[in-house]
């Protein structure tokens, strides 16, 4: 039998809510690197998914979902001081569960911001109000409410947000060498915003392409997706987001500016799944990414902004998702808009039924003197198999990435409320690279005014290539 190294230990109990396909990929890992015995694991989870995963393991399954009234009941009997909470779900409050951590003396760890049920959608609120900005702000407004010595609670830490950020940071510090600076790794925030500034990062996109295709094709009236389903279909109806850098000449027509907050980010008036972006892999060369909205489309630019002694911003590098899913998935989203984004019938989440395939997800980092440049994970659906059960090439990044968060939490008990950007990065990536497949680093010279202006005239900036207005896809 392998024996796999037990990063740490957690003394306390280990609460998962939510158990969808993250939630299983991530289970054994945790028992593979964490020490903490099966029987001091509660699954607190909304339907019948994964319950055959949680019998084969021994752990405790009560099927239950969490609102806003019967959260507290459910969960108070179950945490205390130094237990931690995993939060995997969909359509619960992430900032219900952070306050209820706190209180409990509990360390907790998400992969996205959730708001409860409508959160996403509601009519009645305003598209700012609807977005991951305001939720951000939400969360970070409580960081300073518990203070930075409560309990650990790492916000979004799955593959993205979450991974990527830690991919932008060891992507810098490529470029820095070969570019030949003699460059000190910085050691806090306004070293890393520094270090952006002097290499002339003025774009950083969050560059996926997922070729995994399954024995059985999408049909009629099915949602296809080789990760959550109710997760994307949330994400694609919220409106597009990005965070906008201070090199950019034109403002977006349909942009909207936030008028709280950190103002590292905008919005576009347009549901997520309705936006096209220009970007580029290496295996992939250039393609369309879906602008789809992400916390670290706004955590990173966050981070990197400069600002001088009046408190204005002088530098921050825009960031975006730009998300090329499964095929099927396109697909899906395809059928979803043209049906005026009401959700299919049928919900297909594609786990063993893959048959080949690449997740291929790192960041892209252009502008510099070197052009661009990608830094990632090239993993495929067979070597995921290999490495870890219950997992695809998608859900191993996201999993090993929450499993290298709670481990550092757990390393770092009292840091109050975190983002991926706070933390170690080269103790995650360590922890995260025996299960990412090939990691590669890639130079090119593409940009995106290649190959344009050739069958119809169309409004770009020479200029500048890496100006958003070029990058978008009207």
């Amino acid at each position: 039998m392998t024996q796999y190294q037990k990063h740490c230990a957690l003394p306390g109990r280990l609460v998962m809510v939510g158990f969808g396909s993250i939630g299983q990929g991530v289970l054994p890992l945790i028992l593979r690197h964490i020490e903490i015995k099966p029987q001091n694991i509660t699954i607190v989870t909304a339907d019948e998914r994964g319950h055959g995963e949680a019998d084969y393991f021994g752990i405790k399954f009560v099927k239950n979902p969490l609102t806003r009234e019967n959260y507290r009941s459910i969960l108070e009997p179950l945490l205390n001081k130094g237990d931690f909470l995993l939060n995997l779900s969909v359509d619960v409050s992430s900032v219900s569960l952070v306050e209820l951590c706190a209180e409990k003396g509990a360390l907790y760890l998400d992969t996205c911001i959730e708001p409860w049920p409508g959160g996403y959608t509601d009519p009645s609120l305003t598209p700012s109000q609807r977005s991951n900005y305001a939720l951000r702000e939400t969360a970070l407004a409580m960081r300073e409410k518990l203070g930075t010595s409560a309990p650990t609670a790492v916000l979004t830490h799955g593959a993205n947000p979450g991974l990527v950020s830690h991919f932008v940071k060891q992507a810098m510090l490529n470029i820095a060498e070969d570019t030949g600076r003699d460059v000190a790794v910085p050691t806090d925030r306004a070293g890393w915003a520094k270090l952006a500034q002097e290499l002339g990062v003025k774009v950083i996109h969050v560059a996926e392409r997922d070729t995994q295709i399954s024995s059985v094709p999408k049909r009629r009236g099915e949602f296809v997706n080789t990760w959550s389903i109710d997760g994307f279909i949330s994400e694609g109806c919220q409106p597009a987001e990005l965070g906008w850098g201070t090199h950019e000449a034109t403002f977006p027509p349909d942009g909207i500016r936030h008028d709280y907050g950190c103002q590292a980010g905008i919005i576009l008036n347009r549901p997520g799944v309705t936006q096209r972006v220009r970007t580029w892999t290496p295996m992939e060369g250039p393609f369309h990414g879906f602008l789809i909205t992400h916390s670290e489309a706004l955590s990173i630019p966050d981070y990197l902004t400069v600002r001088d002694e009046a408190g204005n911003a002088i530098y921050r590098p825009t960031c975006h998702y730009a998300y090329h899913p499964c095929d099927d998935a396109v697909k899906s989203i395809h059928e979803f808009a043209g049906k005026n984004y009401v959700q299919q019938e049928t919900q297909r989440l594609l786990m063993k039924e893959i048959i080949e395939g690449v997740d291929e997800l790192g960041v892209l980092l252009a502008g510099h003197e070197k052009g661009a440049y990608w830094y990632g994970s090239q993993l495929s659906c067979a070597e995921a198999r290999e490495l870890v059960e219950f997992n695809s090439a998608t859900s191993l990044q996201v999993t090993v990435a929450a499993l290298s968060g709670m481990i550092w939490a757990i390393e770092n008990p009292d840091r109050g409320i975190v983002e991926a950007d706070d933390m170690d990065f080269q103790r995650c990536l360590d922890i995260c690279m025996p299960y990412l497949g090939p990691v590669v680093g890639a130079y090119t010279d593409w940009t995106p005014l290649e190959g344009r202006n050739k069958l119809f005239p169309e409004d770009v900036d020479t200029s500048d290539p890496w100006q958003f207005k070029n990058i978008r896809v009207l």
